[in-house]
């Protein structure tokens, strides 16, 4: 099974957001994951709201730190756009999506990223599918 992560600084927002659509689309194909260099210790209450929204439970979710997750190499890895604040994580492929950081935008521009992010997830889903 293919090992997916996101990454960004928090992990409180767009990296769960990130790993709650994987989970969603990628149904059960992959191993998914999401951590943050500096962990928030809690999930943002606008994020678990957004996905609420879309029928996805996030309150379930846990801020995570890189080494609360398995210590592998990854298929592919995400960083949501925090440069070289996020650390090398071992990875096959990897790319940086450059996402503005959520959690002090409206409500309409919080909705306009995170699904954004969903379709950014889609076409990796299908892209990780492909992989060798």
């Amino acid at each position: 099974m293919k090992r997916l992560l996101f990454v960004c600084v928090e992990n409180s927002c767009r990296s769960q957001i990130a790993e709650a659509f994987a989970r969603i689309h990628g149904q059960g194909e992959l191993e998914i994951y999401s951590a943050g260099s500096r962990p928030s210790g809690h999930v943002n209450p606008k994020a678990i709201e957004s996905m609420r929204e879309v029928g996805y439970d996030l309150a379930k979710h846990d801020s995570k730190s890189l080494a609360d997750i398995p210590a592998v190499e990854y298929d592919f890895v995400v960083t949501m756009g925090c440069g070289d604040e996020c650390p090398f994580v071992r990875a096959k492929h990897r790319e940086d999506w450059n996402i503005q950081d959520l959690k002090n935008l409206p409500p309409d521009q919080f909705r306009k990223i995170r699904d954004e992010i969903k379709e950014k997830v889609k076409e990796v889903l299908s892209r990780i599918k492909g992989l060798k």
